[in-house]
């Protein structure tokens, strides 16, 4: 059974810094493609960032791509998202998600096979 489980949310300041780890079982990263989505209160769930399994291939949405970084562990079957200079419109709740692609692109919600639970981030100015 694959699971994607993510953690690291919490409230920060406006500037502050946060870093979101996905942690994963029941497959390895093969084949696949990691992202990070956010839905904040009342609005679509968005796409945020996406990596390869190999690390080569990252694709950040152009909203935050000044702002935020993804990393993959395939030793430790990890996804990192890190962001800085945290904004009050960051507030959402972070997905976690695969998808089976080679390369990192955009991604829609219905290409997705697996999401995580969330984890909520909270930016108070």
């Amino acid at each position: 059974q694959v699971r994607l489980v993510e953690s690291g949310g919490g409230l920060v300041q406006a500037g502050g810094s946060l870093k979101l780890s996905c942690s994963t079982s029941g497959r390895t990263f093969s084949g696949y493609v990691m992202c990070w989505f956010r839905q904040a209160p009342g609005r679509e769930r968005e796409f945020v960032a996406s990596i390869s399994a190999s690390g080569d291939s990252i694709y950040i949405d152009d909203s935050v791509s000044d702002r935020v970084t993804i990393s993959i562990d395939n030793a430790k079957n990890t996804v990192d998202l890190r962001m800085n200079s945290l904004k009050t419109e960051d507030t959402a709740v972070y997905y976690c998600a695969s998808v089976r692609k080679a390369q990192a692109t955009y991604v829609y919600t219905s290409w997705i096979d697996y999401w995580g639970q969330g984890t909520q981030v909270t930016v108070s100015s």
